[in-house]
């Protein structure tokens, strides 16, 4: 099986390419080696070379920036989208797309799952939600895994933020009012190379399952947790998401059910702690 990682370059994709870098069947395209908002570039690509599987790690991320780089972000996520799915269906290509909690408002008071009505309330979340739609409404046989407050030794992070903030100051405030779920970019690569290692798994179009790592916290929580197991002492004080200087409409509650997921791969997903420590462990070696 012939398997190639778009946008390798950011936390998921780093992590596909640290386990599977050794494998001849499976290549690695950074943003800056393929652009998927450019169709040409893509088909000239896929006219050369032949892959059965496209994992889709590429996309606009910057939740805050989205709110003034709307066509950015659309293009990306929907457009390359768009492109990534013509593709696939011209040349018989399953595709495994990797989406957001962020297409949800919020408003629920229990863990969302795959058959919850999507409501984005940010650019960000209505853009990757668009992305969603292409992926759905195609004949193309796919996978939309949505993911939630992803962290990884690579690329730019919550975890990373704080611990880079700690060096340089001894009070950090941070939200206490928004609660989801945590996700190490190391489990969700595992949990995806499980799905690609099923004989059991029948492919459908736009088939969706969420992943994080188990564990409700708020980002307030999580910091907390960050600094204590790095054993780092500092003022941290819990504030409302009215206090902080955002105009991103995010969701109060974003927590994400993965159970269809673990019980349909026979996966063990591990509590967003226990996934951290694993983090800071790397990042001590």
């Amino acid at each position: 099986m012939k398997v190639i990682v778009l946008g390798s370059g950011g936390q998921l994709g780093s992590e596909f390419k640290e386990k599977m870098s050794s494998n001849h069947n499976w290549q690695f395209l950074s943003e800056k080696d393929l652009d998927i908002t450019s169709y040409s570039e893509l088909n000239h690509f896929f006219n050369n070379y032949s892959f059965q599987i496209i994992i889709n790690c590429a996309a606009y991320t910057n939740v805050d920036k989205a709110e003034k780089e709307e066509s950015k972000a659309f293009a990306v996520n929907e457009k390359g989208v768009k492109n990534i799915i013509e593709i696939c269906r011209l040349k018989d290509i399953k595709l495994i797309h990797f989406s957001t909690d962020y297409v949800f408002d919020g408003l629920s008071s229990k863990p969302y799952t795959e058959v919850d009505i999507p409501n984005p309330k940010s650019i960000y979340g209505k853009s990757k939600l668009a992305g969603e739609k292409i992926i759905k409404d195609s004949n193309v046989k796919s996978i939309i895994i949505r993911t939630a407050w992803v962290f990884s030794i690579y690329g730019k992070n919550f975890v990373k933020t704080m611990l880079n903030i700690a060096k340089k100051n001894q009070n950090i405030s941070v939200v206490g009012d928004q609660f989801g779920s945590p996700t190490y970019a190391s489990d969700l690569a595992d949990a995806t190379l499980e799905i690609l290692k099923s004989n059991d798994y029948v492919w459908k179009f736009g088939d969706i399952f969420h992943f994080s790592n188990y564990g409700k916290c708020s980002w307030y929580d999580f910091a907390r947790e960050i600094f204590n197991s790095n054993k780092i002492d500092i003022d941290l004080k819990k504030i409302n998401s009215s206090d902080f200087d955002s105009k991103v409409k995010r969701p109060k509650f974003s927590y994400l059910d993965s159970d269809k997921i673990s019980k349909k791969f026979d996966l063990d997903i591990r509590h967003w702690k226990d996934a951290l420590y694993s983090m800071n462990k790397k990042i001590l070696l």
